[in-house]
């Protein structure tokens, strides 16, 4: 009886400990979108004193929006790009090759993922300073690559491993040359990794703040200019507005993410 009814409160317990999560984790965007709708343009008063979507429309017309948000789509897409080419030539060759250091490489690469954001903006704030190369959009995509190139880097690897090496030996053994292994084997097993990677990236690049505060110098992208925002109390809604568009982009590329890396049967 006692292990039934131990059982029997046990998925309770859990139900309750995982809605705890979730209101842990979502309660503050649920704050977001309810303060983007209300006639308060100052403070944040509970209940509402009213609802409206004006704000939909200052912040539409508003061209410093605009030119933040361009910005930030501008680097995002470039350093995804520079990050899905050296990501997925850095698991290539530490995949494919044996060589000394081959751990302490793979261990480097990973490392700017782990690392504080304010260490990594620090480090790249003092690069770039001894370079003395002026601050402008492509020293935000370096930046934001550095990071970025871990994610693609994490996902070819694993599916990699996942691949093996028999398939590309039978397709060689069977006189394509290495080519056409590339094109027929090996890449219709990377593409999803790749893709995946890429989107995890763009989500990453776009909404960074931390590393492009020390690399942006006087450009503003779109979470820098709603960090400024926040010293603007007349600008509240505004600001919300713009932060529940960011939640729909980021969020969107990250549903496809996880759905492109599901477990699928290797054929």
């Amino acid at each position: 009886m006692r292990s039934r009814a131990g059982a029997s409160r046990s998925p309770l317990a859990l139900k309750l400990a995982a809605l705890t999560a979730l209101l842990f984790l979502y309660l503050p965007v649920v704050v977001i979108v309810l303060y983007a709708f209300t006639t308060d343009d100052s403070t944040f008063r509970f209940p509402l004193p009213g609802l409206t979507t004006r704000w939909f429309g200052i912040a539409w017309n508003r061209p410093d929006v605009w030119q933040a948000l361009f910005l930030s789509v501008k680097v995002a897409l470039v350093a995804t790009l520079v990050a899905v080419g050296l990501g997925a030539l850095a698991a290539t060759a530490v995949h494919r090759s044996r060589f000394f250091g081959r751990d302490s490489i793979s261990f480097l690469l990973v490392l700017p993922l782990a690392l504080p954001g304010i260490v990594s903006g620090i480090a790249l704030r003092s690069a770039l300073g001894l370079m003395r190369l002026p601050f402008s959009f492509w020293t935000i995509v370096i930046g934001h690559a550095t990071f970025c190139m871990v994610i693609v880097y994490n996902n070819v690897l694993a599916r990699y491993r996942r691949m093996g090496s028999s398939q590309m030996e039978a397709s060689m053994d069977l006189g394509a040359n290495s080519f056409q292994t590339f094109r027929y084997i090996v890449l219709p097993h990377l593409a999803t990794a790749l893709l995946a990677g890429a989107v995890l990236a763009f989500a990453l690049s776009f909404d960074e703040i931390i590393v492009t505060t020390f690399t942006a110098g006087n450009q503003e992208t779109l979470p820098i200019w709603m960090f400024n925002q926040l010293t603007k109390p007349r600008s509240r809604p505004v600001t919300n507005v713009v932060a529940l568009f960011v939640i729909a982009l980021t969020t969107i590329p990250i549903l496809v993410a996880n759905r492109l890396t599901r477990d699928t049967p290797e054929s």
